[in-house]
């Protein structure tokens, strides 16, 4: 299924974000996924996440599919040549893999392999518009592919909380030109400035899901606010964090405080993305307290 049937039927698309194993084992993280994810709409599978290598996107998706989950591939520039974005693409399809979620890649020295070199061919915007010349039937270098082309629901990126917000909006817009069919957001802790970045992308006509990470502790939330872009965690929600630190410890602040900021944007946006980062099993949780 395509996540946008889901827009397309009028739901609250909702999606939670599994990392592979850094090895070749994924029995835990489908079991986690069976037990916590499985009645969300998709799953997205990272990419070798902040250039840290890891176990592939694809193949992660295809053994979630054969476990009854919908999978959204995530893709990103910084490891790949076109030729190489475009062969990947082409699997994903024949594998029956139908989400894609398009990125350019965080650069290689924020790795665990600061020595390697990055690729970078493509932009996410870019590598959008390959996604929709292959669905028309060509490739790149201008070939024509063979037999029936393939399909997607083609996802972006975009950070409404950004100082530049001008910036993000010029780049929705290119990537809307470029076939996105929806977007979801980074990590949103700041409901005022989503909803009002919201009340300007609403002109692009695409569904944007929230992006919500549980904050841990403090020292996530410091670390976010002086190395993530886009994302700043207000003092008032690290206080919130600092006030009980056993609650916060079992996670019970971070719930109620992403639960908290899904009820107050819900009403403009079509959806959340929750990139729960090892606390999969607090998706339920979240979403049942932020009324989903």
């Amino acid at each position: 299924m395509k996540i946008t049937e889901a827009f397309e039927r009028g739901e609250f698309a909702v999606t939670a974000e599994v990392g592979p194993p850094k090895g070749i084992h994924i029995e835990g993280l489908l079991e986690e996924a069976k037990t916590y994810l499985s009645d969300i709409t998709a799953v997205n599978v990272t990419d070798n996440q902040s250039s840290v290598m890891r176990l592939g996107s694809l193949g992660v998706c295809k053994a979630l599919k054969d476990e009854g989950l919908t999978p959204i591939f995530q893709l990103t520039c910084r490891d790949r040549n076109r030729i190489a974005l475009q062969s990947d693409l082409l699997s994903a399809a024949m594998l029956g893999i139908e989400n894609l979620l398009l990125l350019t890649g965080d650069h290689t020295k924020m790795g665990d392999h600061p020595q390697a070199k990055p690729v970078f061919d493509l932009d996410s915007v870019s590598l959008i518009h390959t996604v929709k010349q292959l669905e028309e039937g060509m490739d790149l270098g201008g070939n024509q592919l063979v037999g029936e082309p393939p399909k997607f629901a083609k996802g972006a990126v975009v950070s409404p909380c950004s100082d530049s917000v001008d910036a993000q909006l010029a780049k929705m817009e290119r990537k809307v030109a470029a076939g996105a069919d929806y977007f979801q957001t980074q990590a949103v802790f700041e409901p005022e400035k989503f909803i009002k970045f919201m009340e300007k992308a609403k002109q692009f006509g695409k569904p944007v899901q929230i992006g919500i990470i549980i904050p841990k502790s403090v020292g996530m939330a410091r670390f976010m606010n002086a190395n993530v872009a886009g994302v700043h965690v207000p003092e008032d929600m690290i206080n919130e964090l600092k006030a009980d630190k056993e609650k916060t410890k079992a996670g019970i602040t971070g719930v109620e405080i992403a639960a908290r900021i899904i009820r107050e944007c819900k009403p403009y946006c079509q959806g959340v993305h929750i990139m729960a980062l090892g606390w999969e099993s607090k998706v339920p949780e979240v979403l049942k307290l932020a009324g989903i």
